[in-house]
């Protein structure tokens, strides 16, 4: 039995923060869940796919956010308690199907996991998903704790459903990405049945019916309201004349702090946890008698501009701050040094900052740049594309995926990036406007995401550039998540139609196509050379299974291979593959054999056939 089904109340589980949101989501009775995997919400994800292996939870990876929001949409108006995951940027994605929503309602509870990340740990922006919930009327919960994460996720679904609305619960990596002990509820029964009755005059959003939809949303902000001003979620902590509004992870940062900073019985901290719609009263209420206050949020001024707007409308003139150059900023994510260091400043406190470690006889931290693991099939594909394409003028608009990590040395094929299936469409501008040849690369599962209507759109349209579809088999940067053109069979799982890429590309219409193997070099290099030479859309796809993935369906290489004395030291395998299985050693070239996949590249590289199998 999965852990996260034990129906154990008071029983403790050191548990991931996403395996408590898991947890919450089980307690309330989840029925049914949608995601497209994204970086740091993964693990909720995981967890409820293989609770739904053993119980009757419907669980499905959509083939993208909006997609899976739509599923989960369906799902809640037909009263089934729902689960709808997303990292931050997923919600741009989800947001058409989201704002529409807002207005429609929902029957059954639908929660919505927004994952932020701030400091871009695995992200290409820090965007603040509030705001979202300002901008579509929804309310939002922000845990502290990984205990309130469980109990949020429990209060989101009673809160969504109280209201006929979505509840998004936003997260941050810190949040999702921590371990703590965990204190079990009670796993309420699941609703897996559902129904939906007919009303569209409420529920088909033409003009004339949103209209009164959105009547009733404003009502329901204003319940919303209410609920805010009363919720156990917000509350007050100490007292004293000066102020601290907080929220998130920020909180711990701040109570810390005050402690730290001997402010105890001068300071008071007020935390919101159910930050949207903004609880006016409790916030003047809070302001009232204060000599100044600070707001301590990572990401953007979203409470400081709702404080100074409650501040404003109830009269009260007292120095309000939060953003500044000698505050908090709105890049990364704050650390308990930052947040006692601005909180001294603030308040005119003295403080020392404890004196840093003497480290300057210890040798500096050998530099780990991320790259693309031993015998990745990415690297071959970008070494002959490169090889292909020698002497032309290329850029290389790429996607995101482990092959966005083609940017680095000495690969270098990686120019322009904006989007989850950006490379399809940003690749035919490039092409009218660019004076280059273009050559874009996307991988499997962000073709299906949303890499598809790019590559309509430049046959539509006669644009002159080659897609490299990177077929790995899997979903492999965010762990290893099915898509719609993995295999599931070969997981032990039935119930799944597979959809053939090549057969979507043909369908389309594309007629220039190279299928190749990227680990047969000379072959493929051969084959994109010719395709090169053809007018329009061209499209190479490039297939081989991701080695870990590989790994872990029996089905990984058992060969090693070494270097032999026969090598003069070119080092051509090295300056253009940058396998981390090779190593220079005493000014030679070595291979790690624990490292080593056998994928035969720099075997295949080398000019004079110096790499072997390692007897």
């Amino acid at each position: 039995m999965h852990k996260l089904l034990e129906d154990a109340p008071g029983k403790t589980l050191l548990l991931l923060g996403n395996e408590a949101i898991a947890r919450g989501a089980i307690e309330a009775g989840v029925a049914c869940g949608a995601t497209y995997p994204g970086t740091p919400s993964s693990e909720i994800s995981l967890n409820l796919f293989q609770i739904s292996r053993e119980t009757d939870l419907y669980f499905e990876y959509s083939t993208n956010e909006k997609v899976a929001l739509e599923v989960a949409a369906a799902a809640a108006n037909c009263g089934v308690r729902t689960l709808c995951i997303m990292k931050h940027v997923g919600v741009n994605v989800a947001a058409d199907a989201l704002m529409t929503l807002a207005y429609v309602g929902i029957k059954g509870g639908l929660v919505i996991v927004s994952a932020d990340d701030p400091y871009m740990f695995s992200s290409q922006n820090e965007q603040d998903n509030r705001y979202y919930g300002k901008l579509s009327g929804l309310c939002i919960l922000e845990p502290s704790t990984l205990q309130e994460a469980k109990e949020m996720t429990v209060a989101a679904f009673d809160l969504s459903e109280k209201l006929g609305q979505p509840v998004i619960l936003r997260t941050t990596t810190r949040i999702n990405h921590s371990t703590a002990a965990i204190t079990l509820g009670p796993i309420s029964p699941r609703q897996a049945g559902g129904g939906f009755e007919k009303n569209p005059f409420m529920l088909v959003t033409v003009p004339a019916v949103s209209r009164k939809l959105h009547t009733r949303l404003l009502e329901r902000i204003e319940k919303a309201v209410a609920l805010a001003e009363q919720s156990p979620y917000n509350f007050v902590q100490g007292q004293g004349p000066l102020g601290i509004v907080t929220n998130g992870v920020s909180f711990n940062y701040v109570a810390d702090a005050v402690n730290d900073l001997k402010l105890n019985g001068r300071v008071s901290i007020l935390r919101l946890g159910f930050t949207n719609p903004a609880p006016k009263n409790l916030i003047a209420s809070f302001l009232a008698g204060k000599e100044r206050v600070l707001v301590a949020e990572e990401g953007e001024p979203f409470m400081e501009e709702m404080v100074k707007v409650a501040a404003q409308e109830k009269g009260f003139a007292l120095p309000i701050a939060g953003k500044g150059k000698e505050l908090f900023s709105h890049e990364g994510e704050f650390d308990p040094a930052l947040v006692r260091r601005v909180i001294a400043a603030y308040f005119s406190v003295l403080y020392q900052e404890p004196e840093k470690l003497e480290l300057s006889d210890l040798p500096p931290i050998p530099a780990r740049p991320p790259n693309l693991c031993a015998g990745c099939p990415h690297r071959a594909s970008f070494a002959i594309i490169k090889k292909a394409a020698k002497g032309k003028e290329v850029m290389f608009p790429t996607d995101i995926g482990c092959y966005t990590l083609g940017l680095l040395p000495p690969l270098n094929a990686a120019d322009f990036l904006i989007c989850m299936g950006s490379s399809s469409g940003t690749a035919g501008g490039f092409a009218r406007f660019s004076g280059k040849q273009v050559i874009s690369f996307i991988g499997d599962s962000t073709f299906f995401h949303s890499g598809i209507p790019g590559l309509v759109n430049a046959i539509y349209n006669n644009h002159d550039f080659t897609l490299v579809i990177l077929d790995n088999g899997t979903t492999a940067m965010t762990g290893h998540q099915p898509h719609p053109g993995v295999d599931m069979e070969a997981l032990g799982f039935g119930g799944y139609n597979r959809i053939d890429i090549e057969k979507v590309i043909r369908g389309l219409g594309v007629e220039n196509i190279a299928v190749i193997e990227p680990l047969k070099v000379k072959k493929s290099i051969k084959a994109v050379e010719e395709l090169f030479q053809k007018p329009g859309v061209k499209v190479v796809l490039s297939k081989e299974l991701c080695p870990l993935y590989a790994r872990s369906l029996g089905k990984a290489s058992n060969r090693v291979f070494a270097v032999s004395d026969k090598c003069k030291n070119h080092r051509i395998c090295v300056d253009e593959l940058g396998c981390p299985a090779m190593y220079i050693q005493d000014g030679r070239v070595k291979i790690n054999p624990g490292q080593c996949t056998g994928c035969a590249v720099c075997a295949q590289v080398c000019p004079e056939n110096a790499i072997l199998p390692a007897k």
